[in-house]
């Protein structure tokens, strides 16, 4: 954001200097250092975000000394937060920039200069892979659908400032973010400020391991924060997770996401800030923390921040950051105290309580296998021997084989080119390396390929009858085990690169030798299967192959090294060398420290050098694409992609007064748990829906329809697929579908054509809920569509508190029964008329008058008591000097509303 210069900021005996004077900062810690200092260093973030945009209208003096007192204030008090940057992936930047692109049309009408309607904090967004799939040849002709996409965003590009658009073919959106965007600190306007970003994409979290403060926001929020608004949430507790003890040997980075994730699962932390602190924390690489991050939904946690240390400092040397850029990161985070030695406990902060940090001993966490038979029976390696005993002792079933004693030392000998070896119960006969799902980490990958070169080295070999293979899961994979010179290591051991896809795991793996096969059914032996893929039912590798196990790639290598899984790695010898050298496993396997040089040697530098070039190369579809130079957006009418929409038809200097709701109908009668999946288009847009015959009246076939997440950018399409859900359960219909009672008429009509019947008439509409209205994943149309379907309330026993705010952004009034009523409690049915009547001026916590009338009774009753949440701007907008559009911006106050209510 844009710093104020003025002599009157009234933090402005903060700012001090750095590199000679040359770049200013705020320096939050002056305000007081002893409270300061006990912060959590995310909240020091919020804090200095506060300290910078302090304006007196979005942000108060009374918000920054309620950051500094958040020991006091967390979990009571609202404030606002301004990030550094905002966040989009495509599917979700179509109705954004709709919108600014809107936004000047309707300036330009009221004769303002519509090239000043510009995003104020800077946006980020990226044409990821779920455009470039599409953008293909079909029938021999170009899909002209995300041509009509691209041609916008180019003109985005070009029209807007504070726009960056990153084209197709780059990456996805949370990589792009990791690999390109990350910044740590921005330095705009001769200030520098920590970096920050709200995002619409789930995986916005991952930046958080790179001590960039960062979470997920629906597309609403995300448009208000474009225009200057801030993000407002209340003060969040802070949860220290401690990291101690040394990392097991043969942990693999992946262990240690799902061992931490697995902690922090069973903590109770939902909607908590983490924060991670300790001695070890300085062991874990950047990836294995932004991985750790980026699993923020698996354990309910708003972000799991990591701040910024020496292994930050030297990730970001391998990527894009010169070594001046890097010094002034450095002095700047020290400066503000932003930067953490971790091994140094007098830095620790203080976290919400003594309770409230959760100890994690890194050396607890210890490498699992799966199975025999299913992934959710995890067997620890230190007692897989022990474990594969009790598979073949017990009774068939999930984990038994029921091999009887006497049977159980069964050897069957057998030839193999010439050479005779043995297969008992337990042998390896497949081992598949494979670079898929959590084990596409480079860290797994190298240390498998660090661990097959020492092997070699070691004298080590794979019995050549095992079925051995390895599949990257892309060449970017291939790329770096051959840069980093470990490919060849993994061919000497027999694991050769079999092409890209999926193999092993759905059965394609290539026929075992007629000997090996015989053998094991001579012996009815329970043969093994090890793989670092993602499904291993019994017989799914091969039809004779009983026992399957996952393990992390090393884990394969080494199985089929020994060529059993019948093996204590501590106690037991993974080979004999021709000189009958016994070679254990902790001799071959590299250290941390080893895979992490080389990850960041060869890995991150190459990744970020394929990154840059692309992103100034862009590519051949993005490159020769025309697009319009003008300032306002040339929309082509027949477009059934792109439409400008009406939010803004109604565009007005002055801000009306609250309108209150009279005699309105109940568009919908739902139940509990209504999601966004019900309330949002998402999907493919059936043939007998509102949408579908919009489409048909444009001439579009049912083959052209694509999804209405393709058409976001089309209001048209939208609307009318609000609440077209096939599982939506509306209380008036009695069964699923998206359907409801044109009350007037009696008649059963889609849901968009009995919102228009009402429209028309100028009948004004509310929705009855239940409990847990508008959970699920944020989306914009979640507030758009009803808005436009003209609903001007909801009245739910509660809600999302997300979804809640997206609502009062779009001005719909989210109205909470008190606990223990509802609609049923109430005798409502439904089909009553509704007025609900708003004061001349709105206030936190005032009464609500909520009127219940019959339509077969003049009599009418006040019903029980709601919640009102006021929108910031229907209260301050005396004070705003400028054009007022009929929504955006953000939920600050909510008042507990006491009405009586009468006898019918």
């Amino acid at each position: 954001m844009n710093v104020c210069l003025s002599t009157e900021h009234p933090y402005n005996h903060l700012i001090e200097t750095l590199n000679d004077g040359r770049i200013k900062y705020f320096n939050p810690q002056k305000l007081n250092d002893q409270r300061y200092d006990k912060l959590p260093l995310s909240i020091r973030v919020l804090l200095e975000a506060a300290v910078r945009n302090c304006d007196g209208f979005y942000t108060k003096e009374e918000d920054v000394q309620n950051l500094l007192d958040w020991q006091q204030q967390q979990c009571k008090t609202e404030v606002p937060f301004t990030p550094a940057r905002v966040l989009l992936q495509d599917f979700t930047g179509i109705p954004a920039m709709v919108d600014l692109a809107a936004m000047r049309d309707a300036v330009a009408k009221h004769g303002v200069d519509p090239s000043l309607v510009n995003p104020k904090c800077p946006t980020d967004l990226i044409v990821d892979h779920s455009l470039q799939i599409d953008y293909s040849k079909w029938c021999g002709m170009e899909l002209i659908r995300n041509k009509e996409r691209l041609q916008f965003f180019k003109w985005c590009s070009k029209a807007f400032k504070n726009v960056n658009v990153v084209p197709p073919d780059v990456g996805a959106v949370h990589q792009v973010n990791l690999e390109y965007l990350s910044r740590v600190v921005q330095v705009r306007g001769g200030f520098i400020y920590p970096d920050s970003v709200v995002g619409t994409d789930s995986h916005t979290t991952m930046i958080n391991g790179l001590g960039i403060l960062g979470w997920g926001v629906g597309g609403i929020e995300s448009e208000a924060v474009m225009l200057g608004q801030p993000v407002s949430l209340t003060l969040p507790q802070v949860v220290g997770c401690k990291l101690v003890g040394s990392i097991n040997p043969l942990t693999t980075s992946i262990d240690i996401v799902l061992g931490i994730t697995k902690h922090l699962r069973q903590a109770g932390i939902a909607g908590k800030f983490v924060e991670f602190f300790g001695p070890g924390v300085s062991q874990l690489s950047a990836p294995d923390r932004t991985t750790i991050a980026n699993m923020c939904p698996e354990y309910n946690a708003t972000v799991s921040f990591f701040p910024v240390d020496q292994v930050t400092i030297k990730h970001f040397k391998k990527t894009n950051f010169t070594q001046e850029k890097l010094e002034l990161l450095e002095s700047y985070m020290r400066a503000v105290k932003l930067f953490r030695c971790f091994d140094d406990p007098s830095e620790d902060p203080q976290y919400s309580e003594v309770t409230d940090v959760i100890e994690i001993n890194l050396s607890s966490i210890v490498p699992y296998v799966s199975g025999p038979k299913r992934p959710q029976d995890r067997v620890a390696v230190c007692s897989m021997k022990e474990d594969f005993q009790s598979c073949l002792d017990e009774k068939v079933g999930f984990k038994g084989f029921h091999i009887s004693k006497e049977k159980q030392e069964t050897r069957v000998p057998f030839l193999h080119c010439g050479r005779e070896y043995q297969l008992a119960h337990g042998s390896v006969v497949i081992a598949a390396v494979i670079s898929c799902t959590n084990n596409c980490n480079p860290a797994v990958m190298l240390t498998a390929g660090l661990m097959a070169k020492k092997a070699v080295e070691a004298g080590l070999v794979v019995k050549p009858y095992i079925r051995t293979s390895l599949a990257p899961g892309s060449g970017m994979v291939t790329h770096y085990l051959s840069t980093s010179g470990v490919l060849p290591y993994f061919s000497q051991l027999g694991f050769e690169v079999i092409g890209y896809g999926c193999a092993t795991c759905i059965g394609n793996t290539a026929p075992l030798p007629e000997a090996v096969v015989d053998a094991i059914k001579q012996g009815d032996l329970v043969a093994c299967g090890v793989l670092s893929g993602n499904r291993h039912f019994e017989g799914r590798l091969c039809d004779c192959v009983r026992a399957n196990y996952l393990a992390s790639p090393p884990l394969v290598v080494a199985y089929a090294i020994a060529g059993t899984v019948g093996i204590n790695f501590e106690k037991e010898p993974l080979g004999v060398t021709s000189e009958g050298k016994e070679v254990y496993l902790r001799d071959i396997w590299p250290s941390r420290e080893e895979v992490q040089q080389t990850e960041e040697d060869m890995v991150i530098s190459s990744i970020f050098k394929d990154v840059r070039g692309r992103m100034d190369k862009g590519n051949t579809f993005w490159n020769n694409i025309d697009c319009p130079e003008s300032i306002l957006f040339p929309w082509d009418h027949k477009s059934t992609y792109i439409r400008s929409p009406c939010f803004f038809s109604k565009l007005s200097k002055e801000v009306p007064p609250p309108q209150s709701i009279e005699n309105a109908h109940a568009l919908l009668f739902l139940g509990d748990k209504v999601t966004t999946d019900h309330i949002s288009p998402a999907g493919s847009i059936a043939r007998v829906s509102a949408a579908a015959k919009y489409l048909q009246s444009k001439r579009l076939t049912p083959r052209e329809f694509n999804s209405y997440g393709a058409r976001r950018g089309n209001d048209a399409v939208m609307t009318r697929g609000t609440f077209a859900s096939i599982k939506l359960q509306n209380r008036f219909i009695g069964k699923s579908g998206p359907k409801t009672l044109h009350i007037p008429s009696g008649q059963t009509l889609d849901v968009f054509e009995a919102a228009e019947r009402y429209q028309r008439d100028g009948i004004h509409l509310i929705i009855l809920a239940g409990k847990d209205y508008g959970s699920g994943n944020s989306r914009d149309w979640v507030a758009k569509g009803p808005y436009l379907l003209g609903v001007r309330a909801v009245i739910a026993e509660s809600f999302e508190k997300l979804h809640k705010n997206q609502l009062v952004g779009m001005g719909i009034m989210p109205l909470e029964f008190l606990p223990g009523q509802n609609a049923d409690s109430l005798e409502l049915n439904g089909k009553e008329r509704f007025t609900i009547t708003l004061p001349e001026s709105l206030s936190p916590r005032q009464q609500l008058n909520v009127n219940v009338r019959h339509i077969c009774s003049l009599d009418g009753k006040l019903f029980g008591s709601v919640l009102l949440y006021v929108h910031k701007r229907l209260l301050q907008s005396n004070k705003m000097n400028c054009l007022n559009f009929p929504y955006g911006g953000e939920v600050v106050k909510y008042a507990f509303v006491t009405v009586k209510t009468d006898e019918r």
